[in-house]
């Protein structure tokens, strides 16, 4: 792997930027491999970077129907933050911040990790009651989050309109400093590459059909569109369509899958210091390196594995955007896209060993997948590795929406964003 640095880019440019290598190896897939991992966003790439890197394994192949990040990875916000209300819940996230926090240099890649701070602003008494709470719950658990009046909002965050007289006033907000938003391709990219350079397979446009087993139930391979290949264990990390996966071997997960939209302004200088989102108005908004608002909606409500979604949903994004910033009404949208979500009844993931020997999952994270990236994919490997869970990721098996032991973000938060 060619390492960047000041020096090698200097270098590179005197060469006219012509010696520069590709950034993971293009392979076929080998007729078997100890570990394959179904999915090649974030977390898939992420999973089998740690399984090499610190579990030590070699044999392993990373298989996507697509291309490397074209999924979910590459059709979200990008925000990242920590600061959920149950301890299992900001665990888990915090684990990932903190991952975040090194991943550029440990990847020798610049994500663009930028720690901003991201604002929950609340417009009602039921707002401030609930996030006060999850201030107050954040604090206990060791996790930075902080209470502010509508004036020190305003304050942190100039362009918001804190007048009594809008539709949804703001009347204060939660505080998270050390939350912010990467780069989405960067991170995949920086798996990818660190990956690659660790001896893993990374096979694009190879989607698996089937999963094979053998007599006592264990996965033994999978089927694919470039042919069987064969496995001692399957992790599988394919976002919304993990049901479709998991389906192959007979287990039925607890999923729905939603379209959930975003959009983004033509590029401006910069103008918006942090990330905001209102729960309330189903909005959030930040800017991007490039000057472009990025801004994002709540699901549809309809089922679906399409990559779009009603042209009403982000109508009302913006009508409430236009009230909490109306600096920003006379922008022009870009583009708009969507992404698939994949939600569980309580909106908290499942990492987990299933009930198929050598079957591992990794899903339903709903709108908050990437902001979990790194310490997802960290205890995915663990999991995998081991064949068993790490005490961070314990708890969020499948057998909780059996057993009623539900961590209910959805009901602590009226939104998993």
């Amino acid at each position: 792997m060619q390492k960047f640095s000041a020096f090698s880019l200097a270098r590179q440019a005197v060469g006219r930027h012509l010696g520069w290598r590709p950034q993971w190896r293009s392979v076929a897939p080998k007729p078997s491999y100890d570990i394959i991992i179904v999915g090649g966003g974030g977390h898939g790439l992420g999973a089998a970077y740690y399984l090499a890197k610190q579990h030590g394994l070699r044999n392993i192949a990373v298989v996507e129907r697509g291309w490397l990040a074209g999924g979910n990875t590459a059709r979200n916000t990008t925000i990242i933050r920590s600061n959920y209300l149950f301890e299992q819940s900001s665990s888990y996230y915090e684990h990932a911040l903190k991952l975040w926090e090194g991943l550029s240099e440990e990847l020798n890649y610049n994500v663009m990790f930028s720690q901003r701070g991201c604002l929950m602003v609340a417009h009602t008494v039921h707002d401030v009651q609930v996030f006060k709470r999850h201030v107050y719950a954040n604090r206990l658990n060791g996790i930075d989050n902080e209470w502010l009046t509508p004036e020190e909002t305003k304050a942190f965050c100039p362009p918001l309109n804190i007048s009594p007289n809008i539709r949804y006033p703001v009347l204060g907000a939660a505080l998270q400093r050390r939350a912010g938003t990467a780069r989405h391709d960067a991170v995949a990219w920086g798996f990818a590459r660190a990956a690659s350079d660790l001896g893993v397979d990374i096979i694009e446009n190879c989607e698996v059909t089937g999963i094979d087993r053998d007599p006592s139930g264990k996965v033994t391979g999978v089927q694919t569109t470039r042919g069987p290949i064969r496995a001692g264990k399957l992790g599988v990390s394919a976002a919304g369509h993990s049901s479709v996966v998991l389906a192959m071997a007979g287990i039925r997960l607890p999923l729905q899958v939603n379209p959930l939209q975003a959009l983004v302004s033509e590029p401006v200088k910069p103008a918006f210091p942090c990330v905001v989102m209102s729960n309330t108005i189903h909005a959030y908004i930040s800017q991007s390196d490039k000057g472009e608002m990025v801004i994002g909606a709540g699901t549809d409500s309809y089922v679906s594995y399409t990559q779009r979604g009603g042209l009403h949903i982000p109508a009302h994004t913006l009508e409430a955007i236009c009230e909490l910033v109306p600096d920003f009404r006379r922008l022009r949208m870009l583009r708009s896209w969507g992404g698939i979500t994949d939600n569980t009844p309580d909106r908290s993931p499942i990492t987990a060993k299933t009930s198929v020997p050598g079957l591992y999952v990794n899903c339903g994270w709903g709108t908050g997948g990437f902001k979990a990236t790194p310490g997802a994919a960290n205890l995915f490997a663990w999991t995998i590795a081991r064949d068993e869970p790490h005490p961070i990721n314990a708890p969020f098996t499948i057998e909780r929406f059996r057993d009623g032991t539900l961590i209910d973000e959805a009901a602590a938060a009226a939104v998993a964003h």
